[in-house]
């Protein structure tokens, strides 16, 4: 009798074994370079996909049997192929409108920053707000810009244009009439800044620059969904195949229409704002957490501003503004509350936390609501986690908290984080090593629009941490350097836990989403001051060429 079931048992195996042996793949990839992400199978040479999933990778007689006439065979002629980047923190929607708008992330001085948004206003019709910008004052020494400087070259059209850390603006003097602010306007949090006489200068921080925001004229949804659509486009081009977006309800549903007409390309997370917990709870309970193509489920807040506007809640003064040290958009009370509501109505919890007191602030709150709502797999999520005490880089892997950083900040504010919090503060400034060490779910992103949606470049920040000024060819604070296979897992595997997608895509193995790119190098073969030159030759997405270059 056991003879006999065994014999059956084999028989059945045998039976399935060949039935699905006689599947036709869709997609075959061959000769190729496979960094899986997989540990359990780290490297490979062919792949073959069916149905947006991957059925077999491994040597090229793993994926033999399931060429068929129909089956579209690609020789990747030697080249380097990863799991599809993930971004886990971005803005999508304004980085696409941030696209067509006046580029000022590389001016570099007064005038070329003046010219490029008169050389821009030229091309728009009078009335139409000039937005975006992305503008970086310590290129040019650090002088904050002023109305004055652009009032003359912009006199038809209001302008509002952000620094590239989204926590200050400036705004012309048309704007300002616009907006209904002078010299008498009062803000309870931010700044508006003024001259020694009282008058504005056109910058407008934090609170006194966000709520000015719902001012300003509504895009229109073909608008909206032209700017996921070059979005998503750019990003392609780059290797990214899923993003998680911060930007709440209203881009959600940008995303849904595009998913409605089957057009999104890249697939989304989509997170909205921590005090809106309630409506997300109601959302999934009538409509569920979405799909693999876009789903919800998490809440982003903020503790904090950014370290370049002298916003990040720091225990101890900065170098350069010993009396100030920051402090806390939102205060602990209300961050406990909405914390611990949204934990217990199941939602996941990822806010925003730049200084050392904020972070540290942020980690007891996540510890005391771990504490009094039970066990359970939360994965809380600290946004930015860029400066830190020593004390605390343990706490993250203690308390299963996920660190979601942005290594190409590393290398643009390594240009002038010393002079603004000192050279003991910086050891544990971006510490990817340190948080890695200690175990330590670390995962990439960008945060753009206010740095490049690029992995590559963040891959090369990561495994060099040379300043974008060249005064740190061996690294700036060089200790907390990551090795590329740290950094390709933090854009990947690691990318994908922090959504609760590992068993879905990060890595390439079968019954996995068939998201991957194809370089044109071997990222652990070249001299990692190349990885910035490396090209994306293909992207995929559920095994779908969405990027080609030409």
């Amino acid at each position: 009798m056991m003879k006999i079931t065994v014999l059956a048992i084999f028989l059945a195996w045998l039976s399935l074994s060949c039935a699905d042996q006689h599947r036709q793949a869709d997609l075959i990839i061959k000769n190729a370079v496979i960094w899986t992400a997989n540990d359990s199978q780290p490297k490979a040479t062919a792949m073959a996909v069916l149905d947006g999933k991957i059925l077999a990778i491994g040597a090229s007689y793993v994926v033999t049997p399931y060429e068929g006439d129909s089956t579209k065979i690609i020789d990747a002629g030697g080249h380097f192929i990863t799991p599809g980047f993930i971004d886990t923190h971005v803005h999508f929607i304004t980085g696409g409108q941030n696209l067509s708008s006046v580029q000022l992330r590389h001016a570099s001085t007064r005038e070329e920053f003046i010219n490029r948004i008169a050389a821009y206003a030229k091309t728009q019709p009078p009335g139409t707000w000039i937005l975006g910008g992305d503008w970086d004052h310590q290129l040019w020494g650090g002088e904050l810009p002023q109305k004055e400087w652009i009032d003359s070259v912009t006199r038809e059209n209001p302008v509002m244009i952000n620094r590239l850390d989204g926590h200050m603006a400036l705004v012309n003097s048309l704007a300002l009439a616009a907006l209904g602010i002078d010299e008498s306007t009062q803000i309870a949090d931010g700044e508006i800044f003024k001259h020694p006489n009282g008058e504005l200068t056109g910058i407008l921080k934090e609170d006194a620059y966000y709520n000015q925001l719902a001012k300003l004229p509504e895009f229109t949804e073909e608008q909206n969904e032209a700017f996921a659509t070059a979005a998503m486009n750019y990003v392609a081009a780059h290797g990214v195949t899923s993003v998680h977006d911060m930007n709440g309800f209203g881009d959600q549903a940008v995303f849904a229409r595009l998913r409605k007409k089957g057009e999104l390309i890249t697939r989304i997370y989509s997170n909205v704002p921590l005090p809106d917990w309630p409506q997300l709870k109601a959302k999934i309970d009538e409509q569920g957490r979405g799909d693999n193509w876009l789903k919800w489920g998490g809440l982003k807040g903020f503790v904090d501003g950014s370290l370049g506007s002298h916003t990040a809640a720091f225990f101890d003064g900065y170098t350069d503004l010993p009396d100030e040290n920051g402090y806390f958009v939102n205060s602990r009370e209300e961050l406990y509350g909405w914390i611990s509501e949204a934990d217990k109505a199941g939602l996941q919890v990822m806010v925003h936390a730049i200084g050392d007191s904020a972070n540290n602030v942020l980690l007891n709150i996540y510890q005391q609501v771990g504490q009094e709502n039970g066990q359970r797999d939360r994965r809380f999520r600290i946004e930015h986690a860029q400066h830190l005490l020593a004390t605390d880089i343990p706490r993250f892997a203690g308390l299963g908290v996920l660190p979601i950083m942005q290594p190409y900040h590393a290398i643009d504010d390594g240009r002038w984080a010393e002079n603004v919090i000192g050279p003991e503060r910086i050891k544990t400034t971006y510490a990817f090593k340190s948080l890695l060490a200690a175990h330590a779910g670390l995962a990439f992103g960008s945060d753009w629009f206010v740095a490049p949606p690029i992995p590559l470049l963040g891959i090369y920040a990561a495994v060099t941490r040379r300043t974008l000024d060249g005064a740190n060819p061996d690294g700036w604070v060089p200790e907390q350097k990551n090795s590329v296979e740290e950094a390709l897992k933090a854009y990947t595997l690691s990318g994908a836990y922090a959504s609760f997608d590992e068993a879905i895509k990060g890595s390439l193995a079968p019954g996995k989403l068939a998201d991957f790119v194809i370089l044109d190098q071997n990222l652990l073969e070249i001299d990692p001051a190349s990885i910035k030159d490396v090209k994306v030759l293909k992207t995929f997405v559920g095994g779908e060429k969405v990027f080609e270059l030409k």
